[in-house]
């Protein structure tokens, strides 16, 4: 592990190359030589968080717990987005980027319902979903684009409150289907009775999916008929072509954020970073050396801010901010 040291901790890292940026730092970038370059004037406003597109063109930046964000086309402000206001300080501002299979860049976000994701040429602004019908009463967040283009992930809240996930077939959304509107094409796996605490793409088609203690209405007995599939506490992996859960495992620890870095493994931000594989819950390495918040969900009061954190391209090197630096870890390849 090495540090780097930054002016201020830095609330937004992206990799370029083998450089580090952070658009909300002014876009200032670390080098292969651990020195901070490039810095140019804040953005004037209380943004915390970003997100940036595949081709690294388009960056968003917004407030977690607020409800204004900008759309960026690299340092320069295309135009400004917002959410509904409802309930916007207990639970993460839904947003993301992606690309389409076609290789259209797209802008996801719910500019005018909490319950409605809408798709946007992040180009044009052109909308390419239908208007809500009759939108479900989901709080979408944690927004994510398939990499292969062909789906959308939410992991947000139902009104208990309760984490929840669904997939959207994004094909049928730009078609002209209310597919948005609806619970998805995942919604509530069979079998899902632990409470959804963090989710992502391993691949085009299959989710790890992350509960945490809580369960939907009453434990299972052991004499049930339909056996639990992923309960409290548990890591699995689902396969949205096969509509089914293919693993799933108990966790040891609270896993907090998840971000996929190759094949099976996935990178777990609670408290400190740890290197997991999703299909067994095995820890393969961690760093409890590096604090991170102990965060757990989409929603919450009082609010725990997301690690800022990104994983190089090649999914070798992982950076986490920490107070006035970033550490870079090695990740293991074996």
């Amino acid at each position: 592990m090495k540090t780097l040291k930054a002016t201020s901790g830095p609330k937004s890292l992206f990799w370029e190359g083998e450089d580090l940026v952070d658009p909300l730092g002014g876009f200032r970038r670390w080098g292969p030589d651990g020195q901070e370059h490039d810095f140019r004037p804040v953005l004037s406003y209380r943004f915390d968080r970003a997100v940036r597109s595949p081709s690294g063109r388009w960056t968003v930046v917004y407030e977690e717990r607020g409800t204004k964000a900008l759309l960026l086309d690299g340092a320069e402000i295309v135009r400004e987005l917002d959410r509904s206001f409802y309930h916007a300080e207990e639970y993460d501002y839904p947003v993301t980027l992606g690309a389409l299979p076609d290789g259209r860049e797209v802008l996801v976000h719910c500019p005018e319902q909490y319950n409605n994701p809408v798709v946007e040429d992040t180009a044009t602004g052109e909308r390419l979903t239908p208007a809500a019908r009759y939108p479900q009463d989901i709080f979408h967040s944690r927004l994510a684009v398939s990499p292969d283009g062909r789906r959308l992930l939410s992991a947000g809240w139902e009104w208990y409150p309760f984490g929840a996930v669904q997939v959207f077939d994004l094909a049928a959304a730009v078609a002209g289907v209310a597919e948005l509107d609806g619970w998805g094409r995942v919604s509530r796996p069979q079998g899902l009775d632990g409470e959804v605490v963090a989710a992502c793409w391993l691949d085009g088609d299959r989710v790890a999916v992350v509960s945490g203690e809580e369960v939907l209405g009453d434990e299972r007995r052991e004499d049930d008929e339909e056996p639990v599939a992923l309960g409290p506490r548990e890591i699995g992996v689902w396969s949205a072509d096969g509509e089914r859960w293919l693993c799933r495992s108990p966790l040891g620890f609270t896993a907090g954020t998840l971000l996929a870095c190759g094949g099976d493994r996935v990178v777990s931000l609670c408290g400190h970073p740890r290197l997991v594989d999703a299909r067994t819950g095995a820890v393969l390495a961690e760093w409890p050396e590096v604090p991170v918040s102990r965060r757990e969900g989409s929603y919450g009061v009082p609010h725990v801010p997301t690690p800022v954190a990104a994983l190089h391209p090649g999914g070798v090197h992982l950076a986490v901010a920490v107070e006035k630096g970033i550490a870079i870890l090695d990740l293991p390849q074996t």
